[in-house]
């Protein structure tokens, strides 16, 4: 395959020909047979569309490392079977991908419905040190614990075939693939821009959803202009698989009845109706309780400039943060005072929004760097957390070995003795999956 050729995804296509197309998007870990129960009363209707991510479900093991990334493959994807606007349904890693489209392609979007997603996922610590364990433990440890994120207890106990067939799917993705994507999610965060989602959207959790809960469904419900929330009792993550009815019900009104008209090809305009009063639409069973919308925080302000330049600051923070994580950041800026604030802002701007950012050297070959550097200068205390940031950068444990062993011959071996001491305690700490 040409490497400038952008890899189209795995997909299936069920339902009449001359219908429109509904595209349903799959979580991480998952594939498209996790809409397996929607697809009978959808295809009714609608052309279904369904795709894997890459390496999952036998596809084709192209890391994407980037939603964006991701939504360029499906769009070139539906670009070759002659498709141009759909509507839209996705879980999880799949609602990103659906944000995505609204935001980037809002040309190609009739209908949204954005399902156990969020505009940020957790942080981006959480994603990579979820890479680290895979890169080190392969992916045994998230499959066995995929059924307690992704389904209520009592669910899984009753569902033990369903159970197991959530355990094989995360064991036979591609790791390379897998860690990818938690960079993607990592990564993603859309929250300034809901505002210019212009589709109509449904807004869909499970009320006991722990991973992206009703908290994250009502800050997509305040930020995106026409969108509803609804809420399904009695389950967690992958509501499509653990209320397979319910979900199924609701994207068929949602589909039905909010499908936005396509450009008017003559005057590239689109009438837009007034956007309706917001209900809250429920699931079978007792009405959830909905509690006050959170807010949205506002777009950062543009960054200064400097010599002519913009200052390396905020891009020596967003490096910084994606390095050495967000907790060891917030840390050592909240522990600056008048004293020390402009050594951490001098460190910020200059090693991580100067150096660090320069694109002569990859992040891994960095922290081979800085590795060697530290151990020759003994600051063990640094070689910690780099040993930490190595690890979040891709560098695997033996790779990380071979490093201290080059360093013992043209560093000494006293100092390497002690540098394997503090690598051998992070990386035992960072790559032990949690019970």
């Amino acid at each position: 395959m040409s490497e400038t050729q952008t890899p189209a995804l795995q997909y299936r296509l069920d339902g009449p020909d001359d219908a429109p197309v509904l595209i349903l998007g799959p979580s991480l870990g998952t594939t498209w047979h996790m809409w397996d129960r929607q697809v009978p009363e959808l295809a009714k209707q609608w052309r279904i569309f369904r795709f894997d991510l890459p390496g999952h479900g036998g596809a084709p093991a192209y890391p994407a490392g980037s939603v964006g990334d991701i939504t360029a493959r499906l769009l070139a994807t539906l670009d070759g079977l002659g498709v141009q606007r759909f509507g839209y349904a996705g879980c999880a890693l799949g609602g990103a991908i659906g944000m995505e489209l609204a935001l980037r392609h809002p040309e190609r979007i009739a209908s949204l419905a954005l399902i156990a997603t969020s505009p940020r996922f957790g942080t981006p610590d959480e994603f990579r040190q979820r890479g680290v364990i895979v890169r080190t433990n392969g992916l045994d440890p998230i499959a066995r614990s995929s059924p307690d994120r992704w389904f209520t207890g009592g669910f899984a106990a009753a569902q033990p075939a369903i159970t197991d067939w959530a355990v094989q799917m995360v064991r036979t993705t591609d790791p390379g693939c897998y860690i990818a994507a938690c960079e993607a999610l990592a990564a993603f965060d859309v929250r300034p821009e809901l505002g210019r989602v212009g589709a109509p959207t449904l807004v869909l959790v499970g009320s006991d959803d722990q991973v992206t809960g009703p908290a994250e469904a009502r800050t997509l419900v305040a930020g995106i202009p026409d969108a509803r929330l609804a809420v399904v009792p009695g389950a967690s993550h992958l509501v499509p698989v653990e209320q397979p009815a319910a979900v199924t019900d609701l994207l068929v009104r949602h589909f039905s009845t909010a499908w936005q008209p396509a450009y008017d090809s003559t005057t590239g305009q689109m009438a837009i109706p007034a956007a309706p009063v917001k209900p809250v639409l429920a699931a079978p069973g007792p009405p959830p309780q909905v509690v006050p919308i959170a807010e949205i925080a506002p777009a950062a302000p543009a960054p200064l400039v400097m010599g002519g330049r913009p200052d390396p600051y905020d891009a020596g923070l967003k490096v910084r943060r994606e390095v050495l994580g967000d907790a060891h950041v917030d840390r050592a800026l909240a522990q600056a005072d008048d004293f020390s604030g402009d050594f951490q802002e001098f460190v910020t701007r200059y090693a991580w929004g100067e150096i660090w950012d320069r694109p002569g050297l990859d992040r891994r070959s960095r922290s081979c760097v800085t590795l060697t550097a530290l151990v020759a200068g003994g600051h063990l205390e640094e070689l910690g957390f780099h040993v930490r940031a190595a690890l979040r950068n891709g560098l695997t444990p033996a790779e990380i070995k071979e490093v201290l062993l080059q360093a013992a011959v043209y560093c000494g071996v006293p100092a390497a003795n002690s540098a394997f001491k503090v690598a051998q305690q992070v990386i035992r700490e960072e790559t032990t999956p949690e019970e």
